[in-house]
């Protein structure tokens, strides 16, 4: 499982660092008023429905389905339920995009009430419409995305969506040279979103290989089966995007808070999405395989192993976050319109937001153990119960702290969310932990802390002077220490050895599961 999750997280960390560079041309090219507020809205909501497919979401509910029936029914019968899943969910979100876009302006007002009156709500409803194409393209091209992983093949699941930020970045190069209006530069932006799912959509098709299954809709009941478990798992898988919805709708009302928060809010997703998504793509394979074989040693490898790779992950970026916020928003994203108020801001939610993180990355590695065993409704209302926390707390804090109140209300909800799985959980079927997690994760836990003091340490000593590459080269001189030093303490403790890292990369090649 390791070496699978090590593709898929370098093909979302590669993913992830080419979306920084979108990010920090987004914020130099439209900065933090109104037009970058509306594309950033509109933004998100796209993002939201697009996190429900992809990025390990429908992944989680079709993987387990398609194994299910390759294992019981044979191959054929797996195939006629990967074209029927092809063409019903390709023609739900053709659907779905129409409806969108003719009900945009009481959707935008929904999502953002803040706006309603002023010129920013009509700039969002245009910027969402533009966007909205991508939404039709990205339902074919996850559902392709899932059967490659449910076939073991993760390499193309973990670098295909490197072409949206791609295609994105050579845009914004173009609008750059042109030195176009930030209006005329956010619609060519918002379009481009929509090409970017069609580019995704041609090179799956170009890559599957193989025989093609034949691709029709169907509502039968295998199909019907599949959706009732499919929708609460998207939903679920779909959380830390949904608390930055729920997020940017209490800060709509504040300039400039939705974007203060939607880059604040970025910098969180790099960690969690090297963690996520492999979570998503490679350990509900695992857990699948493992739960429907009855090898009770089996699922607790599988769940504590992931537990362990999302402790030792999250945990280091968390502090890291919290301790770097005001050097990490400076380099990136402090040029253009994007003042050094607009850094200050950024830094201080980013500050509260991040201890998000470690809840968002404790629901990513628990959710797999529901999925695994087809017991979606779990997460779905955990996720649900989430997003009310996160509403009502940012509420009551935005009025009070502003962009820093609402950010703590997503932390509360995200919380909320892991602490109901941890219930939930426990209750129903009880996590496996081997003896090898329960000695190593506490390790991991006082690793983590001493590495955040001596970083915290460090930074207090570095002098604010530093610009442009003296600032880059300070930075990347601390991060590369603080993980130096956390491996080192690793090892110290015991958790693992570089050796036993070679072996383990080496060793736990996941199974060809095309046969």
């Amino acid at each position: 499982m390791i070496c699978s999750f090590l593709t898929v997280s370098l093909g979302t960390l590669a993913s992830r660092l080419l979306g920084f560079a979108r990010d920090a041309m987004i914020a130099g090219l439209l900065g933090t008023g109104p037009v970058a507020d509306a594309f950033l809205a509109a933004f998100q909501l796209v993002n939201v429905v697009r996190r429900l497919l992809t990025e390990g979401a429908l992944n989680a509910a079709l993987v387990p389905a398609w194994l299910k029936l390759r294992d019981t029914e044979g191959p054929e019968a797996a195939a006629r339920f990967a074209g029927r899943a092809l063409g019903t969910v390709s023609l739900a979100l053709a659907a779905v995009t129409l409806l969108m876009g003719v009900a945009m302006p009481l959707v935008m007002s929904a999502v953002t009430p803040g706006f309603i009156g002023h010129e920013t709500l009509q700039l969002a409803i245009d910027d969402a419409r533009l966007m909205l194409p991508y939404l039709a393209f990205a339902g074919p091209a996850t559902v392709l995305l899932a059967l490659a992983s449910a076939q073991g093949r993760f390499l193309l699941t973990a670098f295909s969506p490197l072409l949206f930020n791609i295609a994105l970045i050579a845009v914004m190069i173009a609008l750059t040279v042109a030195r176009l209006d930030a209006v005329t530069s956010a619609l060519a932006l918002a379009a481009t979103v929509g090409i970017a799912g069609l580019l995704q959509l041609c090179i799956l098709v170009l890559r599957r290989g193989g025989k093609a299954a034949r691709v029709r809709v169907a509502l039968d009941a295998p199909m019907r089966g599949f959706f009732s478990r499919a929708f609460p798992a998207m939903v679920a898988s779909a959380g830390p995007q949904m608390l930055a919805l729920a997020g940017a709708i209490i800060a709509s009302a504040s300039p400039s808070a939705v974007s203060w928060l939607y880059f604040a809010g970025r910098l969180v997703e790099l960690p969690l999405g090297i963690v996520g998504v492999a979570m998503g793509t490679v350990q509900v394979a695992e857990l699948s395989r493992a739960v429907r074989s009855g090898d009770a040693d089996a699922v607790a490898e599988a769940e504590s192993r992931g537990l362990e790779l999302a402790a030792g992950l999250a945990l280091p970026a968390t502090l890291g976050l919290i301790v770097l916020s005001n050097p990490i928003v400076r380099l990136l994203f402090e040029h253009g319109a994007f003042t050094n108020t607009d850094s200050v801001a950024t830094a201080r939610v980013l500050t509260v937001l991040a201890l998000a993180l470690p809840a968002h990355i404790l629901v990513k590695a628990l959710s797999p153990a529901f999925f695994a065993r087809e017991a979606t409704s779990a997460p779905l209302l955990a996720t649900v119960g989430g997003f009310v926390v996160a509403i009502v707390a940012a509420l009551l804090l935005g009025h009070v702290f502003g962009a820093n109140g609402v950010a703590a209300g997503i932390a509360l909800g995200a919380w909320s969310n892991a602490a109901s799985l941890v219930r939930r959980g426990t209750a129903t079927f009880g996590f496996s932990l081997d003896a090898a997690a329960r000695r190593r994760l506490p390790r991991i836990v006082a690793a983590a802390l001493a590495m955040g003091a001596l970083l915290w340490l460090a930074e207090s000593l570095v002098p604010v002077f530093a610009h442009g590459l003296a600032q880059a080269a300070i930075l990347a001189a601390q991060i590369v220490s603080a993980l130096l030093v956390y491996g080192l303490l690793l090892g110290l403790l015991g958790v693992t050895t570089w050796p036993d890292a070679v072996r383990a990369v080496r060793q736990t090649r996941s199974r060809d599961l095309r046969a």
